[in-house]
């Protein structure tokens, strides 16, 4: 059965909103971080990670801070070439892959991100967490655009 042009329009609106709202977020979240107050938000994630542990030590938290936005900068740059570098764009999503897969790994190590758990009841996310868990759909949009750079690599051949 053949899909019919507006699913067509759907897809492709959706995977140029996906992109571009995917890079937009790298971009400006990257950019936070050369501000004081953005160094603070992040102190109790960075601190409580093992994978942030020798980063931090070597950079301190002000340097680190600014690493990881130069870091996002570059990513939501690569992203954005989608359609004119699909093969930066691919590298640039599974970079962005990386970066949020990193920072979920945020909601096991820092205490902060869970409220205080009552007896007997499921644990709940705090405001760190909330912040924390949209990643995981930046984390999706991430693989989606990595494919569909992937797939427009494939098909120019």
């Amino acid at each position: 059965m053949a899909r019919l042009p507006t699913v067509d329009r759907l897809h492709s609106g959706g995977i140029i909103a996906t992109r571009y709202g995917l890079a937009l977020n790298l971009l400006s979240i990257g950019r936070l971080k050369f501000e004081s107050y953005e160094v603070e938000n992040i102190r109790p994630l960075i601190v409580s990670s093992p994978l942030m542990r020798e980063p931090l030590k070597r950079l301190g938290e002000k340097k680190l801070a600014r690493a990881i936005g130069l870091t996002e900068i570059t990513i939501g740059g690569m992203v954005a070439a989608g359609r004119w570098a699909p093969r930066v764009s691919a590298a640039g999503s599974l970079l962005a892959a990386g970066v949020f897969a990193v920072t979920l790994s945020f909601l096991v190590t820092t205490p902060e991100a869970w409220q205080v758990r009552e007896r007997g009841r499921e644990p709940k996310l705090s405001l760190a967490g909330q912040f924390l868990i949209k990643d995981v759909v930046l984390l999706g949009a991430s693989l989606i655009t990595a494919a569909e750079s992937l797939n427009s690599i494939q098909q120019s051949r």
